[in-house]
């Protein structure tokens, strides 16, 4: 209930009750990619022999809903408004991932997959969430 009595910015009352819905009980992952690959935000592997695709897509193996609420969230949180973005920590890390020359939708995966790794550890942790 962390997450929706002490919501992150951009994350919503409906948007934190599907993601601890779809999450359900978070000590059911050991670890924070273990979340992110159950939420098929992942990078999937496509190697044979010697041969490594450079060109990945996520691998979406996880709940479709999970992976909505989190891009719905991420694209909220890094939009200017006329007050600037509405999470300045999702913003500067999309913003990082710009400048390394991600594209678009590449840096906003990278940006829910921060977001989803911050969720986890205010539920493991018992801690709320503090801007950057």
């Amino acid at each position: 209930m962390l997450l929706i009595h002490h919501p992150i910015p951009v994350v919503g009352e409906i948007t934190a009750i599907t993601i601890l819905s779809e999450i359900g009980d978070i000590h059911n992952f050991n670890s924070s990619k273990q979340l992110v690959a159950y939420a098929g935000i992942d990078p999937s592997v496509h190697q044979s022999g010697s041969y490594t695709a450079r060109n990945s897509k996520i691998s979406k193996r996880g709940t479709p809903y999970l992976r909505k609420a989190l891009y719905q969230a991420t694209v909220a949180g890094i939009s200017n408004r006329k007050t600037g973005p509405a999470n300045m920590t999702l913003h500067k890390y999309y913003i990082l991932k710009k400048t390394q020359g991600k594209p678009t939708k590449v840096a906003i995966i990278a940006t829910c997959n921060k977001l989803l790794r911050i969720i986890y550890a205010m539920l493991t942790n018992g801690e709320l969430y503090v801007q950057q």
